[in-house]
């Protein structure tokens, strides 16, 4: 479970009504042909910004990591860092990545959807570019499943694409109040904020940057 492609893997979403989400083969898929829109070889600015000013803290966990920018950012940061994806392949690169830069941090081959198994408990989760990919039917599932990885107090950082502008694509643009209602049940939302969400073929899409709490 990732990103949402500018281009690349279709899925059945739509602006409203039932959706389906993008299925993991397909990011496996696309990792194995293309570098991906979404992998811009360093983190995205938003994120970056908050490390900047202690906002990414404690033990952190990257719900779909692709090749580790963001785990890796926050393992230069002395943090203890672990990253998942459904994509072998990308798993496999941001390992690499980790051993060429010297740097100590977890990657595991992951759904979102069924953490159970990591048994484990963040300071701190990023999520840069997958929530825009969840059916209507899993989103109650990823917020059930980010209130069990965070500890009490600590925070969820969501990067998607917002609904400031049309767009085609695999992903679906998102509302604040769809972020409202998905983390209506033990979560605090402390802020969303306009941001970009960076490409490696355009200047950048519009997108929502929720700084939400785990009450």
């Amino acid at each position: 479970m990732h990103k949402g492609p500018a281009e690349g893997p279709r899925s059945n979403h739509g602006r409203g009504g039932h959706t389906h989400s993008t299925r993991p083969e397909d990011f496996e898929d696309t990792y194995q042909l293309i570098t991906p829109p979404w992998e811009i070889g360093r983190p995205q600015r938003a994120l970056r910004n908050l490390a900047m000013i202690g906002g990414i803290k404690g033990r952190v966990l990257d719900v779909g990591c692709g090749t580790g920018e963001h785990v890796l950012m926050a393992a230069v940061l002395g943090l203890d860092a672990v990253g998942i994806d459904t994509s072998a392949t990308a798993i496999r690169i941001a390992q690499g990545k980790a051993h060429e830069r010297g740097l100590k941090a977890t990657f595991l081959v992951s759904d979102v959807l069924k953490t159970g198994e990591l048994g484990e408990k963040f300071d701190t989760v990023l999520d840069s570019g997958l929530f825009h990919n969840l059916g209507n039917e899993d989103r109650p599932v990823f917020a059930d499943r980010i209130r069990t990885l965070l500890s009490p107090g600590g925070r969820y950082f969501m990067l998607c694409f917002s609904d400031q502008r049309p767009r085609s694509g695999a992903a679906r643009t998102i509302s604040q109040n769809e972020i409202y209602i998905t983390f209506d049940n033990g979560f605090r939302i402390e802020s969303i904020s306009s941001a970009l969400i960076e490409e490696n073929v355009s200047d950048g899409i519009p997108a929502w940057l929720a700084k939400i709490i785990r009450t």
